[in-house]
């Protein structure tokens, strides 16, 4: 028999570093309310699905993400800090 330990951290998207890919674990309502919830999950963001952030811009300004393979979207900071992944150290 073999045991295998995988360490996972749970952590904000805001905190995932360019190129680095991460499962969604869930989405915090936070300020936003449900709205947000649905909307991100429209989008595709939803639980083990992979995410991966492609670009961060300067002065606060939104992150570009990928979800799954094919879509590409532009979420605010604010936005991005309810969402917490799962990343592999």
């Amino acid at each position: 028999m073999q045991i295998i330990i995988i360490n996972l951290k749970l952590m904000t998207l805001l905190d995932l570093s360019v190129g680095k890919i991460a499962l969604v674990d869930q989405v915090n309502l936070g300020l936003y309310g449900k709205g947000l919830a649905a909307r991100l999950e429209a989008m595709g963001i939803i639980p083990n699905k992979p995410i991966r952030v492609l670009r961060k811009s300067w002065l606060g300004g939104p992150l570009h993400i990928r979800v799954g393979t094919t879509t590409e979207i532009a979420i605010r900071r604010q936005e991005a800090k309810n969402i917490l992944i799962q990343s592999h150290n």
